[in-house]
């Protein structure tokens, strides 16, 4: 069967023309398992840095599982996706209780481990111990679905199952590292959503998408929903010392654990500036004089809505008590030029940039 035969041609181009990669060079669970959880929703090239940099600070797990959170979402800061990173340190501190600090060498092991999938797993599984587990991401899918021809909705969970035992049909298992690392370089690199180079593949004699002339249509994934936008306004109260307040969000919330400016979404009927001053009494217990026009006014896209995020500088009245956040997360009052101390949103990290600009003196 000729797709046998382009199985070991995979392999060969693969050794051939595979990237540089800093987590490519190593066969330890640890460094693979971070290269994998980075790469989920970031470019190779926008994660090779923050790699390195992750590396250097935690080089093993024992490391991380020792971490303060804080210091882990700073050195996190600007990939995005932050519970990736929670997850990744509440993992590690189970591979210290559970497993003495030795990352796990068993499927059921890894997978039991926070914010670990199937796909995780078997990429950790494959690369790191050369466990015969295939490994399905994006770009697999599309190899795979233009190979075989699958048409259906990438979308459904009985599409995804047919393109996961495609995958573990066509893994070769003597040498599964190598290969589920292959088949997502060709995605990656060949069989791009674009612009393929079929004429570069492995596979262009084999694949149906190809002798049928109908490489674009694959794989059909059904449009998403469109995103949402909110209007969200900030308080950035500023105390007699020249100190900012920020408070932090809670772990189990969307971009939990990072610092933020007090505030919220804009209700129907609100002006922008009365949003700064509700959100500030039901999050703080204050009240406030907020400044008519916003200093800062930022766009920002996240994977299911998008916002526009006024920030406004706000005085605490005389007379209000203390700030104290009801959620019983904590507060700080930071001068400007410490800000860079504390992992912020990206968003939240715009209006940091402008203050120490504008109000280190």
């Amino acid at each position: 069967m000729a797709i046998d035969t382009d199985r070991t041609l995979l392999l060969d181009w693969f050794r051939l023309v595979k990237r540089d990669l800093p987590w490519r060079r190593t066969r330890d669970p640890y460094r693979i398992w971070l290269s994998e959880i980075m790469l989920q929703q970031t470019r190779v090239d926008q994660a090779q840095p923050y790699y390195e940099r992750f590396v250097s600070r935690f080089p093993e797990v024992v490391s991380l599982a020792k971490a303060d959170l804080d210091d882990v979402l700073r050195l996190w800061e600007g990939l995005g996706y932050y519970s990736r990173a929670r997850n990744m340190h509440k993992a590690a501190q189970q591979i210290v209780e559970r497993h003495d600090g030795r990352f796990p060498d068993t499927y059921d092991d890894v997978i039991a481990l926070q914010g670990i999938g199937p796909y995780t797993a078997a990429a950790v599984m494959s690369i790191a111990f050369d466990e015969p587990w295939p490994v399905v991401d994006g770009n697999v899918i599309r190899v795979i679905s233009r190979l075989y021809g699958i048409g259906e909705d990438v979308r459904l969970a009985s599409t995804q199952k047919q393109i996961a035992r495609k995958a573990d049909e066509l893994l070769i298992r003597s040498q599964p590292g190598d290969f589920n690392q292959a088949m997502m370089e060709l995605g990656a690199t060949i069989c791009t959503p674009g612009s393929p180079s079929c004429s570069r593949c492995p596979f262009q004699d084999s694949c149906y998408a190809r002798r049928h002339d109908r490489v674009p249509f694959y794989p059909f994934k059904s449009p998403a929903k469109k995103r949402p936008h909110h209007q969200i306004a900030v308080g950035v109260i500023r105390d007699d010392a020249g100190r900012f307040l920020i408070a932090r969000r809670p772990e189990n919330a969307m971009l939990g654990g990072l610092w933020e400016f007090p505030g919220g979404k804009q209700e129907s009927g609100e002006t922008l500036c009365g949003t700064v001053r509700r959100e500030l009494k039901e999050e703080l217990g204050v009240h406030v004089d907020v400044e008519r026009e916003p200093f800062e006014i930022i766009q920002h896209a996240y994977s299911h809505f998008t916002i526009t995020l006024h920030a406004f500088f706000a005085t605490l009245i005389d007379g209000s008590t203390p700030p104290k956040a009801k959620n019983g997360e904590p507060l700080q009052w930071v001068r400007a030029d410490d800000l860079a101390g504390y992992a912020f949103p990206k968003a939240n990290r715009k209006i940091t940039d402008t203050l120490v600009k504008y109000h280190v003196k």
